[in-house]
Parts: structure tokens; C-alpha cells; sequence
């Protein structure tokens, strides 16, 4: 079964960190683009990052640059996303998604992004 699982989210006070992870199994993540998506209650689903398969190449949403950093441990069959410096905007439900395509895209779409995370809460608050 084709199954992505994330971890690590939890409550966090502003300023602080976390590491979320994002593990693959009965695929390979390595010949996919990996994108981290967020959606708070009442939002629309956002982008946050992708990741393209050469581990080097990386997209961020103007609101997260700057504080967050995604990498990938192909070794691991893992994607990691790196969030410092959070604040209480940053509470959502965060997941990521695969694609088989080529390029990243900060775009939600099914059509892109063929199999999903069923997502892990982080909420920023004092």
C-alpha cells in the first residue's frame, strides 16, 4: 500500500521550532517531488514548500522563506521540513503530498500531487 505519514507536529510556543517529517513506504520518495501543504480552519488549503527530486532545488511560500527548510533523505525515504522562528499564523494541519511530475509546484492539486499524508496539527500559541 502507497502510504505517506507525517510526524512531529505539537504545540510549540511562538518563536520556537519544530521538525516535521514526512516518511514514504511501498514507494520509493526518490523519484518523486515532495511538496508540504498547511490548512488552518476556515482557510484554503496553502502551499508552504516543494522539494524536486535532485534534493536541491527548493520552493518557498513568501510567507514561510526565511524560516523554514525542506530537505530530504532519500537514504531514509524521508522529507523533513524545518520550521523556526513559528509564529501563532503558522497553526495549521500540515501534509505532505508526492508527485511524479518534473517541477514543484506550491499548487494543491490532485492532478499534480498523486498521493497525500493524512497531516500532523502544529499549533504556535503561548
Amino acid at each position: 500500500q502507497l502510504q505517506l505519514v507525517e510526524s512531529g507536529g505539537g504545540l510549540v510556543q511562538p518563536g520556537g521550532s519544530l521538525r516535521l517529517s514526512c516518511a514514504a513506504s511501498g514507494f520509493t520518495l526518490d523519484y518523486y517531488v515532495i511538496g508540504w501543504f498547511r490548512q488552518a480552519p476556515g482557510k484554503e488549503r496553502e502551499g508552504v514548500s516543494c522539494i524536486r527530486r535532485d534534493g536541491v532545488t527548493t520552493y518557498y511560500s513568501v510567507s514561510v522563506k526565511g524560516r523554514f527548510t525542506i530537505s530530504r533523505d532519500n537514504a531514509k525515504n524521508t522529507v523533513y521540513l524545518q520550521m523556526n522562528s513559528l509564529k501563532p499564523d503558522d497553526t495549521a494541519v500540515y501534509s505532505c503530498a508526492a508527485s511524479p511530475g518534473i517541477y514543484c509546484s506550491l499548487y494543491a492539486s490532485s492532478a499534480t500531487y498523486h498521493y497525500w499524508g493524512q497531516g500532523t496539527q502544529v499549533t504556535v500559541s503561548s
